[in-house]
């Protein structure tokens, strides 16, 4: 037989065979991953909540499976940045991110400048913890609840300001829809980070603002700041007296904050279920879940499926609720 014409049947052999053990090889490489360290991407700086959390799931990881999970803090461009960076690498399994509601506010928010497609090319891991948002006001704003409060931003038409970390960031969104749904008009005033935003709040600069329950609740508790709802559907254990918006009758402010893991499209499924399956099961009901409850999160431990509806359930959502108030990003 020629040599060519054996080549040619050599290669094809290998293809049928490889393409026959294709489906077995993907388990086999689950049972052995990780074999050497797992970059973790977060968008942010360190020491912002998502940090935090990207934090707490590098470190069980670490400990489950006896391999480094390196945090990689990839911050700016709005965590376009860092979730790029997780999107155009390998699909092996050995760079993962974590994200929070940003990514699922860019889509409606930057549209085509967006550097990758949120729907395509990530693989969801598991939506690790969600923390509803607290709306809070200074003391000298003299309402001490959401019906008063909206009789005195309507009395007062644009006299009342609210600061965010930034046009499309999620207390930015918060704000709009309540602005949306109760039909007043109240002075936005973008900040470049949360922290300035509390500054000006305990100041008096601003007269009210979103935050998650985790960081708020030292100033509500000392009396620097007064609650008024928060938006999750149930109240939250830290602040029992506290009404949801919905128990307020403004169901439709409704944002609480996801933060999960994705992995770029392409990763074995097997190896994204472990991930999912590893993280999830202490969320739920162990260490991880105690640790983020007494942080003041909702534990929550979802599969990828239930985490990629999630995702797709708030793209839509903040799409719907950006192109209504006309936002453009900066």
């Amino acid at each position: 037989m020629p040599n060519a014409r054996r080549s040619f049947l050599a290669r094809g052999s290998a293809l049928i065979l490889g393409a026959a053990a294709a489906p077995w090889m993907a388990p086999a490489r689950a049972a052995t991953y990780p074999d050497r360290p797992v970059h973790l991407y977060v968008p942010y700086p360190p020491g912002a909540a998502t940090d935090r959390l990207g934090r707490l799931a590098g470190e069980w990881y670490a400990q489950a499976y006896g391999q480094p999970f390196v945090i990689e803090n990839r911050g700016g461009g709005g965590t376009t940045i860092g979730t790029r960076a997780v999107a155009t690498s390998e699909p092996d399994g050995y760079t993962i991110g974590m994200v929070d509601s940003a990514f699922t506010i860019n889509p409606g928010l930057l549209g085509d400048r967006l550097p990758y497609d949120t729907l395509k090319d990530f693989a969801p891991i598991s939506l690790m913890a969600t923390a509803p948002f607290v709306m809070v006001v200074h003391p000298s704003v003299k309402a001490a609840d959401i019906a008063s409060f909206i009789k005195l931003a309507k009395a007062q038409s644009g006299a009342l300001s609210f600061g965010s970390a930034g046009i499309g960031s999620g207390p930015h969104l918060a704000g709009e829809q309540l602005r949306q749904q109760a039909d007043v008009d109240v002075l936005h005033v973008p900040y470049r980070g949360g922290g300035t935003v509390f500054t000006d709040l305990l100041a008096g600069q601003v007269q009210f603002a979103f935050a998650t329950v985790p960081t708020l609740l030292p100033h509500i508790q000392a009396g620097r700041l007064r609650a008024l709802a928060v938006t999750s559907a149930q109240r939250v254990a830290q602040l029992p007296d506290v009404p949801t918006f919905s128990e307020a009758g403004l169901p439709g402010v409704d944002i609480s904050p996801l933060f999960g893991l994705v992995a770029p499209a392409g990763v074995p499924p097997a190896i994204v279920e472990k991930l999912s399956a590893t993280l999830g099961a202490s969320v739920r009901e162990g260490e991880l879940h105690r640790k983020l409850a007494e942080q003041g999160f909702q534990p929550v431990g979802s599969t990828p499926a239930e985490f990629e509806r999630r995702i797709r359930a708030d793209v839509a959502k903040w799409a719907q609720v950006i192109q209504r108030g006309g936002i453009k990003a900066e």
